[in-house]
């Protein structure tokens, strides 16, 4: 069973919103910095935003402040990122990723061996 477990995503026009969903099995959420990544056609992955429960840090990247909300359910051990206003450019492939060795976001790095990710789920937009 994977650690991280994504649903949601789609096909929605310019300016409409799409929310996301990761569950999280084994793992007790609040003790690390989970986030969302986003990879585009042709592009690198890129963070979109992040949360830590332990020193209640909530980061975005630029080009989705104000647009895109991350939150936390805890006790479904389930993180969401609402997307609002969505635009052609943020299109791509969207993960949700834990790193087990971070408590926050400043020493947030999925990246790493120990990180653990999610499935991915496309979201494309496009009139």
């Amino acid at each position: 069973q994977l650690p991280l477990v994504q649903s949601g995503g789609g096909l929605v026009q310019p300016g409409g919103s799409l929310r996301l969903s990761c569950v999280a099995s084994g793992i007790i959420l609040e003790n690390h910095a989970i986030g969302w990544f986003r990879q585009a056609p042709g592009k690198e992955r890129e963070e979109v935003s992040c949360s830590s429960e332990s020193d209640g840090a909530i980061t975005y990247a630029d080009a989705v402040k104000g647009r895109f909300t991350i939150s936390r359910d805890n006790a479904k051990s389930t993180v969401y990122l609402e997307m609002n206003n969505l635009k052609p450019e943020d299109t791509g492939v969207y993960y949700c990723a834990l790193d087990p060795l971070a408590p926050t976001c400043t020493d947030y790095d999925p990246s790493t061996s120990t990180g653990y990710w999610g499935q991915g789920a496309q979201v494309t937009v496009s009139s």
